[in-house]
């Protein structure tokens, strides 16, 4: 019991390392890949093809003056970006990265809690992100970070419906709730993108939607609420939601891996490999969206994920689960 403790405690101490480290260095390939595609110059002097960069943005941003606003509501103030960072971290210990591999003659899971209804679970945390945004925007005694949480607060809450939704017709399809199963059944037979496409794309809309990325970006809309939610955050509080976003934009990449990519699935016997081979894909769908797509009215984001998608989401389930049931 106690060496098995051991090996959960370790295995989240490993990933926990691994996604700071990526975090970081999403900024630095979304920085280098931004100026490329906009014909200029990225992070390019501190280290190595600015690879140094990552570091000395920390420790900026870790000696910087620590200040707090007057009047703000002090303990949510604090809490606000330590729940945004626990959720994004916390549901990577769902994902499962691989089968077993055995260590020193230890066999080893690359899953740390394999939950048998590990999809219910993912919804139920996923959803819990957006107190992060809506606390942050109303502790801060700030008109445009209250705006921002308000915003953050509708979006996420509208377009976990689709999501919800879409994620569904996997469960139906797959006949298990069980990440690993999930995997297992599309190494066994076919990645589930192929039966469930229109799941696949209302699940990558939403999921940019969820982690307030271009083009649904408007809980921080720099050009309207100065920086949103985070506005009266600075030093490490900022970082903090500055890496919780980034490991968000993993987690659903992990997430959309596993349930329709196969997740850790690929040629060979090279599990994690294939898993961070897509994942990389991912991120570089998000950057090169980023820097393609224009940022919506707040209207017509309203209107697409409540008369669009979540109509399409319903339609789309009601099929698959007739196609299921009959077939």
């Amino acid at each position: 019991m106690l060496f098995d403790a051991t090996i959960i405690l370790i295995k989240g101490l490993v990933l926990i390392a691994i996604l700071f480290t990526a975090a970081a260095y999403m900024t630095w390939l979304e920085r280098v890949l931004m100026a490329r595609m906009q014909l200029r110059l990225g992070p390019n002097r501190v280290g190595l093809f600015g690879l140094l960069q990552p570091l000395a943005d920390g420790i900026k941003l870790l000696t910087k003056e620590r200040f707090q606003p007057a009047n703000v509501e002090t303990f949510t103030y604090w809490l606000a970006p330590g729940i945004s960072l626990f959720i994004a971290l916390f549901i990577f210990a769902l994902i499962p990265f691989g089968g077993t591999v055995e260590i020193w003659g230890h066999p080893i899971n690359l899953q740390i809690a394999n939950v048998q209804d590990g999809l219910i679970f993912l919804l139920a945390f996923s959803s819990l992100a957006v107190y992060g945004v809506v606390l942050a925007g109303w502790s801060s005694n700030n008109r445009y970070s209250l705006l921002g949480g308000i915003r953050g607060t509708a979006q996420m809450l509208s377009y976990e419906v689709p999501m919800g939704l879409s994620l569904l017709t996997v469960a139906l399809t797959a006949g298990t709730l069980n990440l690993q199963e999930i995997v297992d059944i599309q190494r066994d037979h076919h990645w589930l993108v192929w039966t469930n496409p229109i799941s696949f794309i209302i699940y990558l809309i939403t999921a940019f939607a969820e982690t307030n990325r271009a083009p649904f970006d408007l809980p921080e809309a720099e050009q309207e609420l100065t920086a949103g939610y985070h506005t009266e955050y600075g030093g490490m509080k900022f970082a903090v939601f500055f890496i919780a976003e980034y490991i968000n934009i993993l987690m659903v990449s992990a997430i959309a891996i596993t349930l329709f990519l196969g997740g850790w699935v690929g040629p060979g016997n090279i599990p994690v490999v294939w898993f961070l081979v897509k994942l990389a894909f991912f991120v570089f769908f998000f950057i090169w969206v980023r820097a393609t797509l224009p940022r919506f009215r707040y209207d017509q984001l309203m209107t697409f994920g409540w008369k669009i998608l979540t109509p399409l989401a319903v339609l789309n389930l009601l099929i698959t689960a007739y196609f299921t049931l009959v077939l």
